[in-house]
């Protein structure tokens, strides 16, 4: 016997789901404000001394965020195996919003997947890397490249060797690069 559903399983389905998507989304943390004791997962050192955006990467298994001194340092944690995947949001700072360069702004956060990113322009991130300059409206990401070049990318198709790569422009005395996000030392 085949049987069809009622239009009351269809309505009860729908909101169901739709509850579903609704607590999904709901259960994303809030960033935290960026403050003088931030410290760089990768270099250790306080985020407030470099200049450019920052990032923070939001762990379901601690209560305080990892805290990135550029917006591609936190771009790299998501690629490299060697870090928690329990990750449960990534803000990176708006810098459609932020005062200047140099000060990127404590509270202007932006979910990375929902950012778009410059990248390939002039501007040198907090470590003197390329960087990925989130924006949250494409004018100002567009205004952002007739000043400085590069192109405009969403989170998605950042090239993992852009991120990657350790193109600094320095390098140590045994040639390696002076900021290399290579294999699990940095935890």
């Amino acid at each position: 016997m085949k049987t069809t559903p009622t239009f009351a399983t269809l309505v009860f389905a729908t909101f169901f789901f739709a509850a579903c998507s609704e607590q999904k989304s709901a259960e994303r943390p809030a960033p935290h404000t960026l403050t003088t004791e931030a410290m760089g997962h990768y270099c250790g050192m306080g985020l407030m001394e470099h200049t450019g955006p920052k990032g923070q990467i939001i762990l379901a298994s601690q209560s305080t965020p990892v805290w990135f001194s550029s917006a591609r340092d936190a771009f790299s944690y998501t690629m490299l195996d060697e870090e928690a995947k329990d990750v449960r949001a990534v803000y990176v700072s708006d810098m459609g919003q932020a005062p200047t360069w140099e000060n990127p702004g404590a509270d202007n956060w932006i979910e990375a997947r929902s950012a778009l990113f410059v990248i390939e322009s002039r501007m040198q991130g907090g470590m003197g890397a390329p960087e990925t300059i989130p924006f949250s409206d494409r004018s100002a990401a567009e205004a952002f490249v007739a000043k400085n070049g590069g192109r405009i990318v969403a989170f998605a198709d950042v090239p993992q060797d852009y991120v990657l790569s350790s193109q600094t422009g320095s390098d140590d005395a045994d040639g390696s690069a002076a900021h290399d996000h290579g294999a699990g030392s940095h935890r």
